[in-house]
C-alpha cells in the first residue's frame, strides 16, 4: 500500500488525519510530514490498524 492509498483510506473511512495521528500517538504535523515520503511497512501497518480501529469505533456509535 502506498502513502496515497493510506490517505484515501482515511478519507473513505470518514476520518481526519489528525484523528489517526492521535491514535498512533504522534502530532498531526508529524503525521503529515511522514506522509511526504513512502513509509516503512511496519509504520504503514500500524497506521492501517489505527484506521481500521477508529473506523470500527465510528460505526459502533
Amino acid at each position: 500500500m502506498l502513502n496515497k492509498d493510506i490517505v484515501k483510506k482515511i478519507l473513505t473511512s470518514g476520518l481526519k488525519k489528525w484523528q489517526v495521528a492521535e491514535a498512533i500517538g504522534i502530532a498531526d504535523t508529524t503525521f503529515s510530514k511522514w506522509l511526504r515520503h513512502e513509509l516503512p511497512e511496519e509504520k504503514k501497518a500500524a497506521i492501517i490498524m489505527a484506521i481500521d480501529k477508529l473506523a470500527d469505533e465510528r460505526r459502533a456509535i
